[in-house]
């Protein structure tokens, strides 16, 4: 697998930076060769010509050149990209494919692996919610009984009311006879400890 670190990706973005720079001087040069090889530059005897035709052919020459050079970075670059993106595609598939073989058999049996998985797991999220569908209506129907019991158990209070003081009067009886046995325990084992100190 061929991966791309990010530094490489930063030097060649400098070096790309630095041929558009050559290439925008190289240019302005050979425009303003261009506007001085002209009439009033055939008029001046301060250029000749054999030099300005040679200045000519080798800018040509060296723009040609950082152009072919540009190119040829941009074009490693994009092959580099897709290289990377091929390695991508194939480590997620979990093996190569074997050489020779149609990539496009092989997308489409990846294909049909995911449209197996995303139906299981749709089946299995289906299943999930009939679950909690069912547990719901569970609870729903104890919620209910637990309301008709407690509304039986406020009628028979309401029909009999001396039923409700007297079960009023027994938990009061059991409190004062807890409290009382309490009372004694506590007064019984003073006793004891003030017989064993002395």
């Amino acid at each position: 697998m061929s991966s791309i670190s990010g530094s490489s990706w930063e030097e060649m973005r400098k070096q790309a930076r630095l041929l558009e720079n050559d290439i925008d001087v190289k240019l302005v040069a050979f425009s303003k060769l261009g506007m001085s090889s002209g009439p009033s530059g055939l008029s001046s005897e301060s250029v000749p010509l054999i030099s300005s035709e040679d200045m000519f052919d080798t800018m040509s020459m060296e723009l040609q050149q950082l152009l072919n050079k540009d190119y040829q970075q941009e074009f490693s670059k994009t092959s580099a990209r897709v290289q990377a993106r091929r390695s991508r595609e194939e480590l997620l598939r979990g093996s190569s494919p074997p050489p020779g073989a149609a990539s496009g058999l092989n997308r489409r049996d990846q294909y049909a692996k995911e449209a197996n998985h995303l139906h299981s797991s749709h089946i299995l999220v289906d299943e999930q919610i009939n679950i909690a569908m069912e547990a719901r209506e569970h609870l729903t129907s104890q919620r209910q009984t637990f309301k008709r019991i407690q509304t039986r158990f406020n009628d028979i209070t309401n029909r009999f009311p001396m039923l409700n003081s007297l079960m009023y009067r027994i938990n009061a009886r059991k409190r004062r006879d807890s409290l009382i046995v309490g009372i004694v325990v506590a007064v019984c084992t003073f006793l004891l400890l003030l017989y064993a100190f002395h």
